[in-house]
């Protein structure tokens, strides 16, 4: 989704689960496309963990600058106005995992202004999440299409994984690695690639491709954590259970929260 106003960036879509459960909604951590009335860009905590501030006591919240006039332009500056009122309620009932909210905001938006990114991109991230995965393939598609990014392949790719289309997932992965792209989309990506040969039985090829991690890191970051604890999840059905425990420690010493990686190593003794 759209980046933070501030930084004048785009970033790579929400992120992909490495073990997510058919038709249940993935949990991903999209970045917010409303800002506070301070300017201040809020973030989407993960489902599950939303804020806890009572509806009442929330400040209230407006389009980020860039999607606001994207609105304007797709618009007009009759309808405009009204139309970014709807794209803020929608995106408050995504961040709030009110999918089925969202979806009926966004379906207007579409018939109102067909052609605006944002809209086509929340909408197929709306599908995601309700596991209607070829619908949000088909919303997805047009984001693409209208502006002309890559930020959401993983996120189709991902979809078709789901639907057991293992040629669109393998031509997916092959357009992100090839297209340059920044390290954290390059990393989600190759976990839905390494999902989909795992799903296959192909464990050895899912190992072979997130082997290639780079481990000797610093201060590793967010995508580096999850394709080491994929890789040890691999690792440990594959019946090598030192490597498997080796990378678990690696996860568990910068971050024991992330996902049960705590528990995990401590099941293999």
């Amino acid at each position: 989704m759209k980046a933070q106003a501030q930084e004048g960036a785009r970033r790579p879509g929400d992120r992909v689960d490495w073990e997510r459960k058919r038709g249940a909604p993935p949990t991903w951590e999209p970045d917010v496309w409303v800002q506070d009335d301070d300017g201040a860009t809020a973030e989407t905590t993960p489902p599950g963990q939303g804020r806890q501030t009572p509806a009442r006591q929330r400040q209230p919240a407006r389009l980020a600058p860039e999607v606001a006039a994207e609105m304007d332009r797709a618009a007009g500056p009759r309808m405009a106005p009204r139309l970014r009122e709807r794209l803020a309620e929608a995106t408050r009932a995504y961040e709030r995992d009110r999918y089925i909210d969202a979806q009926r905001y966004l379906a207007a938006l579409v018939k109102a202004v067909p052609d605006a990114p944002s809209v086509r991109e929340l909408y197929g991230l709306t599908f995601y999440r309700m596991g209607r995965w070829d619908e949000a393939i088909a919303q997805l598609q047009e984001y693409r299409r209208l502006s002309g990014s890559l930020d959401q392949l993983p996120v189709m790719a991902d979809c078709h994984r789901a639907l057991g289309h293992h040629r669109q997932v393998e031509e997916t992965w092959d357009e992100i690695r090839l297209s340059s792209p920044a390290a954290d989309l390059l990393a989600e990506g190759r976990l839905v690639m390494a999902g989909d040969r795992a799903d296959r039985g192909d464990v050895r090829g899912a190992i072979a491709l997130l082997d290639r991690v780079e481990r000797k890191v610093r201060s590793p970051r967010d995508h580096h954590l999850r394709q080491w604890y994929a890789l040890a999840d691999l690792y440990e059905r594959s019946g090598d259970l030192p490597r498997a425990r080796q990378l678990f420690v690696l996860v568990a010493r910068h971050d024991p929260d992330l996902a049960d990686a705590a528990e995990r190593l401590a099941g293999l003794g």
